[in-house]
């Protein structure tokens, strides 16, 4: 039985579809001090919960359906994660900071038995479950809604993004893959310079695994055209696209946005479904 997150419903229930199993009701409400309120119909023994944790209150909301699941009679709960917030912080970088990776993780695994994510920004972020836990990598997924490009350069925003790159290059069959040098002022201020890549008069797609605020990917399609791009446009696993991120791509002349439904955005034009269903079959 799938229980869909109220930020996942698209996705649920496409991977409801790919693995044959049923949809749960699921009625999402508020009280009126703003607390949520969840409630399951339809649970059977195995019930797998899939929510995206974009906000803080998905992130309850995330725990409020593990819980009720069991309420309901499910005696297996697998929690699938497509987007996991808070993934970032993965360490303390100051004295007395929260791991916040750490604690999300250890608060989901009071109430499930294993967890999947996709694609996380740290690869550590699974060791802090304290039940089995793995991560499905979905950058291969984003070959798929690209058209046919001449002479292609797959281009991340810095080297730590070059596998991802590789991996969208990889599925799509042809071209090249290189990295901006990228020095990040603050949270939306970062500055990007090109590395070696030629990229005159071709088809350049950039590659991420998450577009937040957009200030990096914008700033990085402005320096591809002023160094001759055919075309620039955007691939990333988890298209958050918060605030005016969509504005500040257009603005900069991107071509076109591509991401999958890990975050469901308009520009989730390919579904983690089928990587999800396999992922899940072997679990």
């Amino acid at each position: 039985m799938i229980v869909s997150g109220s930020a996942s419903q698209t996705l649920a229930a496409a991977l409801a579809r790919e693995t044959d199993h049923a949809l749960a009701g699921v009625t999402y409400d508020q009280f009126p001090d703003g607390e949520g309120y969840v409630r399951l119909d339809g649970v059977d023994d195995h019930a797998v919960v899939v929510a995206s944790t974009v906000t803080d209150a998905h992130h309850v909301e995330l725990l409020q359906l593990q819980d009720a699941a069991r309420e309901a009679g499910a005696t297996e709960v697998t929690t699938v994660i497509p987007y996991m917030g808070y993934g970032r912080q993965d360490r303390a970088f100051e004295e007395g900071e929260a791991v916040t990776a750490r604690a999300v993780a250890r608060a989901i695994s009071t109430g499930c038995d294993r967890v999947l994510t996709v694609t996380p920004h740290e690869p550590t972020t699974c060791e802090y479950f304290d039940v089995p836990a793995r991560a499905v990598e979905a950058a291969s997924r984003l070959a798929d809604p690209l058209p046919d490009l001449a002479d292609p350069v797959f281009l991340a925003p810095d080297d730590g993004a070059r596998d991802i790159a590789r991996a969208v290059r990889d599925a799509y069959g042809r071209g090249d893959v290189d990295f901006f040098e990228k020095t990040r002022h603050s949270g939306t201020e970062v500055d990007v310079e090109p590395n070696d890549a030629a990229v005159a008069d071709r088809a350049v797609v950039l590659v991420d695994d998450i577009v937040a605020t957009g200030s990096t990917m914008s700033e990085s399609v402005r320096v591809l055209a002023e160094r001759g791009a055919d075309s620039v446009s955007v691939a990333c696993v988890h298209p958050l696209l918060v605030r005016d991120a969509t504005l500040k791509l257009e603005r900069a002349g991107v071509d076109a946005i591509y991401g999958t439904d890990t975050v469901e955005r308009p520009v989730s034009t390919v579904s983690v479904a089928p990587l999800l269903a396999d992922a899940l079959d072997d679990f």
